[in-house]
C-alpha cells in the first residue's frame, strides 16, 4: 500500500522545513496544491504552490476537479486554497503534502486509510516570535495578515478539530527542528515503510 503523509500545523511550526526534508530523506513525492494567494518572493510555480486566479479556480470546480476546498478572507481579500485529483498521484510512489485538519478530512474521504497525520505542535510564543522574524525579512512585511492568520489557527487547529480529524500523536517542534524531524522520520519508516 501506499501512503499519503499529510503535515499539519499552525503558522510557522515549521512545516515547510519538515516537509523538504521528509521529500528528501525518505523519497517522498511531493504533493502541490493550488492557491489564489499572490506568490511570495521565495516562492515558485508549480513548486510550493499552483498559483492560479480566481477565474481558474472557478472551472476547475465546475469541472468537478477539485477535491477540497479552503477560503480565507485575509486582511488582503480572498484567498482560495485547494487540492485538485491531478495534485496527487500514489500509483508510483509515497506522497506528502501540507494542509489543514479540515483538508485532512476531505482527502482522507476520498484516498482513506491512505492518508497519514502528522501534526507538528510548537508553543505559540515561539510560532508568534517565528512568524514576525520571517515576516520582517519579506521585501513588503504582511504584519496584519500575520495577525489574521495566527488568530485563525487557534480555530482551524482547536483540539475540537484535531479530535474529530483523528488526530491524536502529535510531534514537538519547539527547539531543536532536527530531532523533531528524526522523531517523525523513524515513525513513518517504523509504521509504514
Amino acid at each position: 500500500m501506499r501512503y499519503i503523509f499529510y503535515i499539519m500545523g499552525k503558522s510557522s511550526s515549521g512545516k515547510d522545513t519538515i516537509y523538504k526534508h521528509l521529500i528528501d530523506e525518505l523519497n517522498l513525492k511531493p504533493i502541490v496544491i493550488y492557491t489564489t494567494r499572490p506568490m511570495r518572493e521565495d516562492e515558485q510555480n508549480g513548486r510550493e504552490y499552483f498559483f492560479v486566479n480566481k477565474d481558474c479556480f472557478e472551472k476547475m470546480l465546475s469541472d468537478g476537479k477539485i477535491i477540497e476546498k479552503r477560503v480565507y478572507n485575509t486582511v488582503h481579500g480572498e484567498w482560495i486554497y485547494f487540492t485538485a485529483y491531478n495534485s496527487i498521484d500514489i500509483s508510483e510512489k509515497n506522497c506528502i503534502g501540507i494542509g489543514t485538519p479540515e483538508s485532512f478530512m476531505k482527502v482522507r474521504e476520498h484516498f482513506g486509510d491512505a492518508v497519514v497525520p502528522i501534526y507538528i505542535e510548537v508553543d505559540d510564543g515561539i510560532r508568534l516570535s517565528r512568524a514576525v522574524e520571517r515576516e520582517r525579512n519579506e521585501i513588503n512585511p504582511k504584519y496584519k495578515e500575520l495577525c489574521r492568520r495566527f488568530l485563525a489557527d487557534c480555530d482551524d487547529f482547536s483540539a475540537e478539530n484535531l479530535l474529530s480529524a483523528g488526530i491524536i500523536k502529535r510531534f514537538q517542534n519547539n527547539s531543536d527542528i532536527d530531532s523533531c524531524i528524526v522523531e517523525i522520520k523513524r515513525y513513518i519508516v517504523n509504521n509504514f515503510l
